[in-house]
């Protein structure tokens, strides 16, 4: 039985099919793509910002209010009295995309500002178009993949637990610690995986495929749509040593709350020193 999507989560899924078709037909010519290197291990593509004007037109035409940040573009602020923004990542992957592995998603989360002071994640979107599944989540209504509900993992011992990682950072000090935190649980768990896309290693996260998920020096755009839909799968998401700035400080880890304190605590000791 069809899920009655809620009307937000109607038009991210628009924007994000109709700039998947596109990229759809970009992944299949991708050695033909003109590639500029932005820095190491960070490039961007005529697919990325083609797929973010495409995503920036669908939702300004639904929402012509909200404001935008976005990996390519410069931020455009929301319309005054208008609390909400999308902050949206084109291609997460673009690395595999540039080498032809089909591990790469759009993500699109709505941020809204609060009355007090900081924000939080109404809805999420992450749309892998190459195995045409879509995840979405809504705040207080549950996570979905498609049209069925999603669970993180029930998985309480370290030991059967599959971890995902990502890159090892831009600074040398962030790569010296993230080999030693990777060494460190691959350990203790069955396995760690780095699959190249913080945005659709969080939804796996959600889907219950990875017990679990940490990476430092994340962009907003990285995580915002898969922090909610981890919450929404019923998981648990902190900065790693607690805390929940994780769009402002870009250090994040994800789990079930059979494990979450046991690898935020391995992971803490890590990356404090």
């Amino acid at each position: 039985m069809a899920i009655n999507k809620p009307s937000i989560i109607r038009v991210m899924e628009d924007a994000a099919l109709k700039a998947g078709r596109r990229l759809i037909r970009d992944f299949g010519e991708v050695e033909k793509l003109q590639v500029s290197q932005k820095g190491p291990g960070d490039f961007v593509t005529e697919a990325d910002t083609r797929t973010e004007k495409l995503l920036i037109d669908a939702l300004s035409h639904a929402r012509p209010e909200f404001g935008f940040l976005t990996e390519e573009h410069p931020e455009r602020p929301a319309a005054a009295g208008c609390a909400y923004r999308w902050v949206i990542d084109p291609i997460d992957g673009t690395t595999n995309f540039l080498h032809g592995i089909p591990f790469f998603c759009i993500s699109i989360g709505l941020e809204k500002q609060l009355p007090g002071g900081g924000s939080e994640i109404e809805a999420a979107l992450i749309f892998a178009p190459v195995s045409n599944e879509l995840f979405w989540a809504h705040k207080g209504g549950g996570a979905y993949l498609n049209d069925t509900r999603l669970l993180v993992s029930s998985r309480d011992k370290l030991q059967l637990a599959t971890v995902g990682t990502g890159g090892l950072g831009v600074s040398r000090k962030d790569r010296e610690k993230t080999l030693e935190a990777t060494r460190v649980i691959s350990a203790e768990v069955s396995a760690v995986r780095s699959l190249g896309s913080a945005a659709l290693e969080l939804a796996y996260v959600a889907a219950g495929r990875l017990e679990a998920y940490w990476h430092v020096a994340m962009q907003p755009w990285d995580i915002a749509a898969g922090i909610l839909l981890v919450r929404e799968a019923r998981g648990m998401v902190t900065e790693i040593g607690g805390g929940s700035e994780m769009l402002r400080t870009g250090s994040l880890l994800a789990s079930n709350s059979h494990l979450h304190n046991v690898l935020d605590k391995a992971l803490h000791k890590i990356y404090k020193k």
